[in-house]
């Protein structure tokens, strides 16, 4: 009886330390410093999207039941402005060239303003238009590049009188799509088991399947044009630098954990933020070899959806339920 209740501790004692050691890889260690300020906004709704004029501080929050909310100080603060609209709409895209910008929605909504935003014009749309229009991006005096929820691409030169299709075809349903500096794009299917990749002179998308059998939750492109790849469980991955068509090992920050990860950006060529469910924030200071985490935002009760970077000092996380976190530059972080 002795012998076996000395074996059976002992059994537990090395059963404890394997499981001790299964969690010491996903370990990640504390950012130095949070440069992160949460910034109240007068809304409940999910804010999905924000663009400034050149000046960096006049700026303009879209989101869910028509939210548009102007900032003129950088982002430190937010004032409601109201539209006179038939219906609620959800905002999920706003683009600023200089005092020119765009807003785009669902159900299908286009929106103009050639004074900053003192003034909104609605745009007429076709109801030939394959789905509603998903982003837009100004692209200086009277021109802008759109792109619809099922994968379409336009371009208008003329302040949206009339737009040119760039592609033939839309890609189908898409969970989210991503343009290059360059003018190039990358759209995650639906249920995320494939993408779409296109660069300006093709006829149409190129259908790509998925490298692994996780499916894709984002995509997008890094500071040097290559592609970056979010996948359920946790993943992220990069292409070579050296071919472009060839995908590097995928790595997970944090394996053990169940939460995903949902967007990620480059606040400098080397600097990588990740973001993901249940406040989760992940840090790279070397091009997404090594990482570390955020634990001083982990409390904030949201899904961190979308990281922008305007300048490496003037970026903005957004998540649920009017949740706006603002980057406050650090001398750990400059």
């Amino acid at each position: 009886m002795h012998l076996a209740t000395k074996f059976l501790k002992q059994f537990v004692a090395l059963v404890a330390i394997a499981l001790l050691c299964m969690g010491c890889g996903s370990y990640l260690a504390a950012t130095s410093s949070n440069p992160w300020q949460v910034i109240t906004l007068p809304t409940d709704a999910n804010p999905i999207d924000l663009s400034f004029t050149d000046d960096l501080a006049h700026g303009w929050l879209v989101g869910s039941n028509s939210t548009l909310l102007e900032t003129t100080d950088g982002g430190k603060n937010w004032e409601t402005r109201n539209l006179e609209l038939d219906q609620s709409y959800r905002f999920s895209s706003v683009s600023f060239s200089g005092d020119e910008g765009w807003i785009a929605g669902q159900p299908s909504i286009l929106l103009h303003t050639t004074d900053g935003g003192k003034s909104w014009s609605r745009v007429p749309l076709s109801a030939k238009l394959p789905g509603s229009p998903n982003t837009i991006l100004a692209l200086g005096s009277q021109a802008a590049e759109m792109t619809t929820d099922v994968g379409a691409i336009y371009k208008t030169i003329d302040g949206g009188k009339n737009w040119r299709a760039m592609v033939a075809e839309a890609v189908g349903v898409v969970r989210n799509i991503s343009r290059s500096s360059d003018g190039k794009y990358v759209a995650v299917s639906s249920r995320g088991n494939f993408y779409s990749t296109w660069e300006p002179g093709q006829v149409a998308w190129e259908p790509h399947n998925r490298n692994s059998s996780r499916r894709v939750q984002n995509m997008g492109y890094t500071a040097d044009g290559r592609l970056w790849m979010l996948a359920r469980g946790g993943q992220i991955q990069f292409t070579s630098p050296e071919n472009p068509e060839n995908w590097q090992d995928s790595v997970s920050p944090e394996s053990s954990t169940s939460w995903g990860l949902l967007d990620l950006a480059y606040r400098t060529p080397d600097e990588i933020w990740v973001s993901g469910g249940s406040g989760n924030l992940l840090r790279s200071l070397d091009g997404g070899v090594t990482w570390e985490k955020d634990k001083a935002v982990e409390d904030i009760p949201s899904n961190f959806y979308k990281i922008l970077f305007f300048t490496p000092e003037h970026g903005f996380i957004l998540g649920q339920k009017g949740t706006l976190l603002r980057y406050e530059e650090t001398s750990e972080a400059a």
